[in-house]
Parts: structure tokens; sequence; C-alpha cells
């Protein structure tokens, strides 16, 4: 009986990660004003030595937010910005830059 609860909690788990991970698009679009000054309302910075977000690999961007939080990645800026950032909130932001139109490369 314990195996039996202990895999379907696993199975229920399983599938609700997933969807959590990846954020909410309106609520990244709410949350995105504060980063605007630097990186562009949607994510296209007008700025050169700030980088552009848009497009990028929402983990890639969620990712980055975690180690500038966490100290991994040192920038004193970014530091401050994502200081009182939960998860939720980095997983939203990340999904709303992913989602807008990024740079196109050109091979």
């Amino acid at each position: 009986m314990k195996k039996t609860m202990f895999i379907l909690a696993a199975v229920a788990l399983g599938f609700s990660l997933p969807g959590h991970a990846k954020g909410n698009f309106e609520a990244g679009k709410a949350k995105s004003a504060a980063c605007a000054a630097c990186h562009g309302a949607d994510g296209v910075s007008s700025i050169p030595s700030f980088p552009k977000l848009a497009g990028q690999q929402r983990d890639y961007l969620y990712h980055a937010l975690k180690d500038y939080k966490s100290g991994k990645r040192n920038n004193p800026l970014m530091a401050e910005q994502v200081k009182n950032l939960s998860d939720a909130d980095m997983l939203d932001l990340a999904m709303y830059f992913s989602k807008q139109k990024g740079l196109i490369l050109k091979y």
C-alpha cells in the first residue's frame, strides 16, 4: 500500500512540475516594468552595453536570474534588481522575455 501511494505521489508530482516550471506570460509582462529601463520594454535594449532579453531561451533567462540572485553571477546592478524576486517571479519573467521577438541570427 505504501509503495503504491509513493508511486502515485511521484507520478502526480512529475505531471505538476512541468506546468509550473514554465512560468506565466501575463504575470511576467506585468513584472517586467523594472527591467525596461535597461533592457527595453519588450526586452530589446537600445543601449549596447545592456543585453537583449527578447527571444532568449526561457531556461537560460531563468537560470541567469537565479545565478544573479545567488551571487554565482557577479553583477551588483543585477544583484540588486533580483534580490526580492521569488522563484515564480523569475519563471514568469523568463517566460515573458523568451516569447518576445528577439534578434534574427544571420549566418
